[in-house]
């Protein structure tokens, strides 16, 4: 079994409790916090399972790390602290564990990453002996292995766009909603996630990575910008209210240009609220759903709903990225101590998962 750590218990951390404890090579070692209130708890109550896994969260690094774990799923965010879970991650690999983790955005394409970035990670390699893997909650497969596979079924090929479409009204973010994303906040608000460069920072590895998988120059990335305001005040479970006029609903592309034309094109359609900009595109049902377009001959269309933690699909997509993460492990472990992409790590069949008990 391989010895493993879910660092970090937020909305990924909890999905990633889950899947550690039900890959049958995988052995839930520790988890960290860096709340002290969650410190003592049982991974099992923090990863909303109806059992306790023996397992109690701790906010000891140092102890953890010298208890030289295997791997490291790395789920604390790096939205607005990505020096530190820079610092975090190579200090994991460091201790010599393969560490997966959707932290690191300029690493979704490692060959294309600043060297600022790169070598830090590089140097911990060479170091420790550990490995990288970072993918998306995006999710990472709905921007990578998911178009390039339905890619290789057309005769010919146009357009590949990539649709991440949600509701919000249950998601359990509120920063990242409401500060990142701009959600509520006067529609003069600059939402740090929307400004310009920013979508290209944190989706254009996924861009590249794509183009260079199909065997095409990028002759530059390109973004678009949309948002709308609520007509009506509305109210959420977990994030109250949001009122009328302030942003309801935003519509962004980053798009890879191939002689002169967007081909490659990652799209987010995200609402607060279904009420809100209904003319752009929805969901088939629910809170959500991600998306593949080829366009082309023949024309193909492939979409994806997941639900975990009651029927909620954005906590869906953030299992199903997990999933990939934490399905990575196994195959890291047995690989050479590297810097891998998702071009590197197969998606493999879920060996030994078909019957086993849910978590």
């Amino acid at each position: 079994m391989i010895s493993t750590v879910v660092w970090g218990t937020g909305n990924v951390g909890r999905a990633a409790i889950r899947a550690v404890e039900a890959h049958p090579a995988l052995d839930l070692a520790a988890v960290l916090v860096h709340n002290p209130d969650k410190a003592g708890r049982d991974a099992g109550e923090l990863g909303g399972l109806d059992h306790e896994l023996g397992v109690a969260a701790t906010d000891d690094i140092d102890a953890v790390l010298a208890a030289s774990p295997q791997a490291v799923v790395y789920a604390a965010s790096g939205d607005v602290r990505p020096d530190g879970a820079l610092a975090d991650i190579t200090r994991a690999i460091r201790a010599g564990a393969v560490v997966v983790t959707p932290a690191l955005y300029a690493l979704y394409d490692q060959r294309s990453a600043p060297p600022e970035l790169r070598e830090p990670v590089l140097a911990a390699i060479a170091g420790g002996g550990g490995s990288l893997f970072v993918s998306g909650v995006d999710p990472g497969w709905g921007n990578d292995v998911l178009p390039l596979l339905i890619s290789g079924l057309g005769t010919t090929i146009e357009v590949i766009r990539c649709q991440e479409i949600f509701d919000y009204t249950t998601y359990d973010q509120e920063d990242s909603v409401r500060y990142l994303v701009g959600m509520g906040q006067p529609m003069d608000y600059q939402p740090p996630m929307l400004a310009p460069s920013v979508p290209t920072m944190v989706w254009g590895g996924q861009i590249r990575l794509m183009a260079r998988a199909l065997g095409v120059e990028l002759g530059e990335i390109r973004e678009t910008v949309a948002r709308r305001p609520l007509q009506d005040t509305v109210s959420t479970a977990a994030m109250g209210e949001f009122a009328a006029g302030s942003q309801g609903a935003v519509r962004f592309e980053v798009q890879g240009v191939v002689e002169g034309e967007p081909r490659i094109v990652i799209e987010h359609v995200t609402r607060i609220h279904p009420s809100c900009a209904p003319d752009w595109p929805t969901p088939p049902d629910g809170d959500g759903a991600h998306r593949v377009i080829i366009e082309g001959r023949p024309r193909i269309e492939v979409t994806v709903e997941a639900t975990d933690e009651g029927e909620n699909r954005s906590a869906g997509g953030n299992a199903t990225a997990v999933g990939r993460l934490v399905g990575a492990i196994d195959w890291l472990v047995d690989a050479a101590p590297g810097l891998y992409d998702a071009l590197d790590v197969p998606l493999r069949p879920a060996v030994g998962k078909l019957g086993r008990k849910r978590p």
